[in-house]
């Protein structure tokens, strides 16, 4: 059994190499530092002893050849073992095209990080003595081989999830990684029109299906911002995308202590600058900030608020920073100058428990992972 381990998360890197980059006016990331960014972090992780690096999906900008072959060519090079599993910018439809590859090709281009078997979209291993990790795939199509626009663990990869479950060893520490999320990040993430696109559509019966098992730790990403959930024994810590503001990824230490609980420290890090990009942190939460008026609007004119859109017009340019706030982690927000209601609303925005108090928990935090009798089946 590990007592002590440590291990890094980089999410979301959206790996383009430079020829391979197409603008979009509405898009929110950088991804024109993509591969700075990531070897920044590598560079900065480089001296820190870690035991394994975990990304959860959206390694590429769309799923595009040479941009996973790139990528799967550098975690070669890293000296401590990486796991991934596909996020939905790395499959962009089920059948592979001449530029993009599909969802079948993923775990060969990946073999080496989780897919020892490149023939199935889900692994588990034991990655250290006592510490199991399990990575799936949320990823899911429609008849016409089009994302269906949430995620889904499908029946099969569900039935699998419980046998490896069943089967684990006792007091075996178990991490779960998956692209979206499964716990909520945002109020009514998974009632939103706006939110439940980061989630995975059947996430309740996944989430009894891990706490049944014991399991307590879970890592996402998709959401592009800096939060760790809970529900009940259940945490989820979801990464910030490297190549959004704030350019996030964490350190997490976890100790064994002699009652058999676990200690996890979470350290969250940012890159701050890159080659052409001195003052990386300022530069992309204006390039945000430039870019959130629509998506406010979505946000106050949709249910629960409904605000008239005039209304929604008006007090979108006072909440310019309001998602860049909520990417960075650990914002509160106090928007009394708005009416109640609307007040209300974005307040649950931050970073409160349930009854409104702040806990600042989203970027450095101590878990406690007590050890958990599991329930026979």
């Amino acid at each position: 059994m590990s007592s002590s381990f440590r291990f890094a998360v980089v999410s979301d890197p959206h790996i383009a190499l430079p020829h391979t980059i197409w603008d979009h006016p509405k898009r929110f990331h950088l991804v024109e530092v993509s591969i700075p960014a990531l070897e920044t972090v590598l560079q900065q992780l480089e001296p820190l002893d870690l035991d394994f690096l975990l990304l959860p999906g959206d390694l590429t900008q769309h799923g595009e050849i040479e941009n996973h072959t790139w990528l799967a060519q550098r975690l070669a090079q890293l000296p401590y073992p990486v796991y991934v599993v596909p996020g939905n910018h790395d499959v962009v439809q089920l059948h592979p095209t001449q530029r993009s590859i599909g969802l079948a090709d993923f775990p060969h281009y990946y073999e080496p990080f989780g897919y020892s078997d490149p023939t199935c979209l889900y692994y588990s291993h034991e990655i250290l003595p006592g510490v199991r990790l399990i990575g799936l795939n949320s990823n899911a199509f429609d008849a016409q081989g089009q994302q269906i626009g949430t995620g889904h663990i499908d029946a099969v990869q569900l039935n699998w999830l419980k046998r490896e479950l069943s089967q684990r060893k006792e007091d075996e520490l178990v991490l779960v990684m998956v692209h979206h999320n499964l716990i909520e990040h945002l109020p009514g993430q998974s009632r939103s029109l706006l939110g439940q696109r980061y989630m995975t559509d059947n996430a309740p019966e996944v989430l009894r299906l891990l706490r049944n098992a014991g399991v307590q730790l879970l890592f996402t990403g998709h959401l592009h911002v800096q939060d760790i959930a809970q529900q009940h024994t259940l945490y989820e810590i979801t990464t910030g995308s490297l190549v959004s503001y704030p350019h996030p990824y964490r350190l997490v230490d976890v100790h064994r202590d002699e009652r058999g609980n676990y200690q996890v420290q979470i350290q969250s890090r940012r890159v701050r600058a890159v080659p052409g990009w001195s003052d990386l942190q300022h530069t992309s939460r204006e390039w945000m900030a430039k870019h959130s008026h629509p998506f406010m609007v979505k946000l106050l004119t949709q249910p629960p608020l409904v605000l008239p859109l005039l209304e929604a017009e008006r007090f979108a340019p006072d909440l310019r920073y309001f998602w860049a706030d909520i990417a960075n982690g650990d914002a509160l927000f106090d928007f009394d100058h708005f009416p109640a209601t609307v007040h209300q609303f974005l307040s649950r925005f931050g970073a409160v428990d349930p009854q409104g108090r702040p806990r600042l928990i989203d970027n450095d935090a101590t878990l406690v992972l007590h050890s958990l009798q599991v329930p026979a089946d």
